[in-house]
């Protein structure tokens, strides 16, 4: 049989089988929805050599072309497909937000069970938390990009730091309820080690609200990145990114509109699908919206 790992209407052992997906998909429309247009934008972006053509490459006499069978969205102000650096530039956009969604997640984690069930800890590294949460993620993004220079990696690390505390709070607040629960304190009673407590009993508890706090974190970082480097802070110019397109073509927008419209409105789709499977995560793991439907 196979299973899917979600949990369904039938309680917490409950799992979520393929015959179930029409089910999921009448219940909870935004699931489907949202994961599907990511997942066939993450597929158009990691298949774009098969078919996007070439994104660097510069024809200054082919400069602010309109739509052709050769370049499907016109050319830029240095003789570039739009079509091939829209399709790459989702690679920037989508890595960044992945990656970024990911390591607020996993440090947010960590931070947030330890200070969830340690006092000591909770007093300090909170603390941390809400000074780290006062400062804004552009700036501290732009600060942490001017000390090192330009590049994916710091760009990645620039923004899942200020999203580390929202995550470890989420996941603190949920561990303080979980915690005090019958059956974790049977569980440590009985003997168990507090290590294998948090890992078989609260670890998993944390798991929905993670996951939903993921999908906003990503949505996030995906505009965060287009901003950067439409300041020109963000990914070398080299390097096609829907940021750096819209600002290099701002100029030209009476004369090539396509070159600001096709990566504006693919950024506004990915963080829409981005947002909608939040928005069904939610829906899905909330008990009370389930008793509703």
């Amino acid at each position: 049989m196979t299973l899917l790992s979600v949990p369904v209407e039938a309680g917490p052992m409950g799992w979520l089988q393929l015959s179930d997906l029409p089910r999921l998909a009448r219940r909870h429309p935004l699931v489907l929805i949202g994961g599907g247009l990511v997942v066939l934008l993450i597929i158009l972006a990691l298949a774009a050599p098969l078919y996007a053509g070439d994104p660097v490459n510069m024809d200054p006499f082919k400069r602010l072309q309109p739509p052709s069978a050769e370049m499907w969205f016109g050319s830029d102000n240095l003789g570039r497909d739009v079509f091939a650096r829209t399709i790459f530039g989702a690679r920037i956009s989508l890595l960044v937000g992945l990656l970024s969604a990911a390591s607020a997640a996993v440090v947010g984690l960590l931070i947030g069970v330890i200070a969830g069930y340690s006092r000591s800890f909770d007093n300090i590294v909170m603390r941390v938390m809400d000074g780290l949460m006062s400062i804004p993620t552009i700036l501290l993004a732009i600060a942490l990009i001017s000390l090192t220079g330009p590049g994916i990696g710091i760009l990645i690390v620039a923004i899942a730091i200020p999203e580390t505390p929202a995550v470890a709070r989420l996941v603190r607040s949920v561990v303080l309820g979980v915690r005090e629960r019958p059956y974790v304190e049977a569980a440590l009673c009985g003997g168990a080690r507090l290590p294998k407590v948090l890992w078989r009993h609260i670890l998993p508890s944390t798991i929905p609200a993670l996951m939903v706090q993921g999908a906003t974190v990503c949505a996030s970082a995906i505009l965060t990145e287009a901003g950067l480097s439409f300041l020109g802070v963000g990914v070398p110019p080299e390097i096609p990114s829907w940021g750096n397109m819209i600002a290099s073509s701002r100029l030209y927008l009476a004369i090539a509109p396509l070159t600001i419209f096709a990566p504006g409105i693919c950024l506004a789709v990915t963080v829409l699908a981005v947002n909608l499977l939040g928005d069904g995560l939610r829906d899905l793991f909330d008990p009370r919206s389930q008793r509703r439907r």
